[in-house]
């Protein structure tokens, strides 16, 4: 069960939790948005992986970790730009954050305002709490296990959102941008009637799903467990799953924190 960051013991109102997460994010979404602003003027670096990384990367990650390390101080914290670095927490205890600071660095970088803050708690090897927020887009969407998933839009009060039945025709697929092998996503959706693909960056084709504006979301490309933990918990609570192409639930905490290929679904 969740912390506390005054008492630290159980929380009696786990959604308390959730805005707490929710508050983490979109400040570290601030600070993206002050280097945003900046535009071409932000450096771009390549990182050992050939994967970019910019100064907000490493800004909003700084915010998040010092929040989460006040909010439970007992809770080890996986950090993608962090993990780059070396840093590398014992999860084995069953009970860790998964952060990705700016999910969608090429997204930032080509500014099309889709790119996200990532943040998620992972309870034996499930995501039950997660926060996808889209600073360019004033978007947050938050989800717990067993409490629903909300979204909340600035200037608006946050409303809930759910996924919806699959139609036997004109099926909405949300789709990578950048990734992808090719031939194994036609190869998967050749078993389904697609009316649209939807295209879009970062954890927002989770949101997609969990909302009811996809049916699926297919990834047949790489991932890091970081990528996908916070969109995965906000579908969970949304009434959706993820699963390997196996039909496995995808799990977290696995060595090396790399996902197999897997799809996010609605309802069938």
């Amino acid at each position: 069960m969740p912390i506390d960051s005054q008492t630290s013991t159980p929380l009696a109102a786990e959604a308390t939790l959730l805005d707490q997460v929710r508050e983490i994010a979109e400040r570290a979404g601030e600070v993206i948005l002050g280097f945003y602003a900046q535009g071409d003027a932000v450096e771009v670096r390549e990182k050992a992986d050939h994967s970019p990384v910019t100064a907000a990367d490493e800004a909003a990650e700084a915010v998040i970790l010092e929040a989460l390390a006040k909010l439970t101080p007992e809770v080890p914290v996986v950090s993608e730009e962090a993990f780059s670095q070396g840093q590398i927490p014992d999860v084995s205890r069953g009970r860790f954050w998964l952060v990705d600071p700016l999910d969608g660095t090429k997204e930032f970088i080509s500014r099309n305002g889709e790119f996200t803050v990532n943040i998620a708690l992972i309870e034996d090897a499930e995501p039950v709490v997660g926060v996808v927020h889209a600073p360019a887009r004033a978007k947050s969407w938050a989800g717990q296990l067993n409490r629903g998933a909300t979204l909340h839009e600035a200037g608006q009060a946050p409303r809930p959102v759910a996924v919806r039945k699959r139609p036997e025709t004109g099926v909405l697929v949300a789709a990578s941008r950048r990734h992808g092998d090719v031939a194994v996503l036609d190869a998967f959706l050749a078993d389904y009637d697609v009316g649209d693909l939807v295209s879009a960056g970062s954890s927002i084709k989770f949101c997609l799903v969990a909302g009811g504006e996809a049916d699926f979301y297919p990834r047949f490309g790489r991932t890091m467990e970081w990528d996908t933990a916070a969109g995965h918990a906000v579908l969970r609570a949304a009434g959706g799953r993820v699963e390997t192409q196996d039909g496995v639930p995808l799990t977290y905490g696995k060595p090396g924190f790399e996902n197999p290929y897997f799809i996010a679904r609605g309802e069938d």
